[in-house]
């Protein structure tokens, strides 16, 4: 038997209906691979899991599914973490080892269980490139290994073998190239499993930056930097990440956790690959406390962050949750999430509104607005005639304040008395009176079968107010 540790995994996943928040489109089933790491344990990709009812695992050369259950998951860099009950799954069976960062044209073979076939399946290749790349599941820019094998459905979340040793996970391929596809490295994996053998947070750890190449000499000579230094301008800071109170818009982050920053953000990863200073991040968990150096105002300085999930006004993963929704006179409130543009199908990113897309790619969440609540759907009623035309419009105002979240919209909007006015950032106004509001909600609940007026993470009493509070690669699944 070849690679015995190698296994098939059969996920049943019920998807929520952003479309119908309260509701869930129907349970459907997939097929990925995973590799066996420890006794009871099988190592696989976030994606072929996420938003799992259940879960089985199939050896080689057996054909009983042994059920497992999801012990811990990284939707960032998109592994998980299987556990399996039953002691007899894995006896016998010696645990693959988590190899090293490969080198470049070195030969890998992608084993896994592709559509098509009922047996493991073994395709080679060479390491064409290493560096950092979008991660289709979560949006994220993590350091990513890309081969000229065939990583096809199926085959999503099995290992990649080098020199004996599992040096990645597959989990996505280019989709306008044949052949080639993409792998979560060996240090992410190592991070992933070492922080959930100690306990702590699995998520990917974000600096929350936006920043532009400093190649310019003009621009350089302006921000004061000499013929010695190197790095990014700072352009952004997000609200609630780690370089929020550390870093500042208009710095020149010249260093990170040691490494120097080139004119073009590049840094030598490792000692031996020059990529996006994003591959840094991939190392660390949430709670490590990373050193940074940056020029401010002409003086170069040292600064310490202490790593925090990434924050983003918009959120990109939303998986094994369900939506946060509200409804008031039949208007259908949401937050604007990543999940909730993909209503707009497969190639959302060109398809859904442009105000939303712009949010999504560069908005910036602040103290005063951490969310972005939008008007998603009017379910039709005598009390909101004349609203249908705004859906998918953003709340701007609720009686003249901007909301920061979606959780002190509503308790603005459960607050009011008389009218409630809302603006939208298109200029529209959208006015009722809450007695009317309110009294229409039992006749709306009915009509339209829908449980209650918000999602069951907002049953909780609010207060009056909320106060302190580029195109994607294909995931294969």
């Amino acid at each position: 038997m070849t690679h015995p540790q190698v296994v098939r995994v059969y996920s049943t996943y019920q998807d929520p209906d952003y479309e119908c928040p309260w509701q869930s489109v129907a349970p459907r089933g997939s097929t990925g691979s995973g590799v066996i790491v420890g006794p009871g344990r099988v190592l696989t990709g976030a994606h072929v899991v996420a938003n799992a009812t259940f879960v089985q695992v199939q050896k080689q050369d057996d054909p009983s599914k042994v059920p497992a259950r999801v012990l811990a998951i990284s939707h960032d860099c998109d592994l998980a973490l299987l556990e399996i009950d039953d002691p007899a799954f894995t006896r016998g069976i010696k645990p693959a080892r988590i190899g090293e960062l490969p080198r470049l044209r070195e030969a890998v073979q992608v084993v896994g269980y592709p559509i098509g076939g009922e047996e493991v399946s073994i395709t080679e290749g060479v390491v064409s490139r290493i560096e950092v790349q979008r991660y289709e599941h979560s949006q994220r820019h993590l350091l990513a290994v890309t081969v000229d094998a065939a990583i096809n459905e199926g085959n999503s979340g099995g290992p990649v073998f080098a020199r004996g040793k599992v040096v990645g996970i597959a989990f996505q391929a280019l989709p306008d190239a044949e052949n080639i596809g993409e792998m979560v490295p060996a240090p992410i994996i190592e991070r992933f499993l070492a922080g959930v053998k100690s306990g702590k947070d699995p998520q990917v750890p974000g600096i929350g930056i936006s920043t532009q190449p400093l190649e310019n000499p003009a621009l350089r000579a302006h921000l004061g930097m000499k013929p010695a230094h190197s790095g990014v301008l700072i352009t952004a800071v997000q609200y609630g990440s780690s370089a929020w109170g550390q870093l500042q818009k208009g710095d020149v982050l010249m260093e990170l956790d040691g490494l120097r920053i080139a004119d073009n953000g590049t840094v030598r990863y490792r000692g031996r690959h020059r990529c996006q200073f994003d591959a840094v991040i991939g190392d660390h968990h949430c709670g490590s406390v990373v050193q940074a150096r940056v020029l401010r105002g002409g003086t170069v300085r040292s600064v310490r962050m202490t790593m925090q999930p990434m924050a983003w006004l918009v959120p990109r993963t939303e998986f094994d949750r369900r939506p946060m929704w509200f409804l008031y006179g039949g208007l259908v409130f949401q937050r604007l999430t990543a999940e909730f543009l993909r209503i707009w199908g497969e190639h959302w990113w060109d398809k859904a509104p442009k105000e939303l897309l712009h949010l999504y790619y560069s908005g910036l969440r602040r103290p005063e607005q951490q969310e972005v609540v939008v008007l998603a759907q009017v379910l039709a009623d005598r009390v909101n005639v004349g609203y249908e035309p705004f859906m998918n419009d953003v709340v701007a105002e609720v009686n003249g304040v901007r909301p920061v979240d979606m959780r002190d919209f509503i308790a603005r909007m459960d607050a009011a008395v008389g009218e409630v006015v809302l603006k939208l950032t298109s200029g529209a106004t959208v006015l009722l009176d809450s007695k009317a509001a309110k009294a229409a909600m039992p006749r709306i609940l009915e009509q339209y079968h829908v449980p209650g007026d918000r999602s069951s993470d907002l049953t909780a009493p609010l207060l009056a107010s909320a106060g302190s509070r580029g195109k994607p690669r294909r995931r294969v699944r």
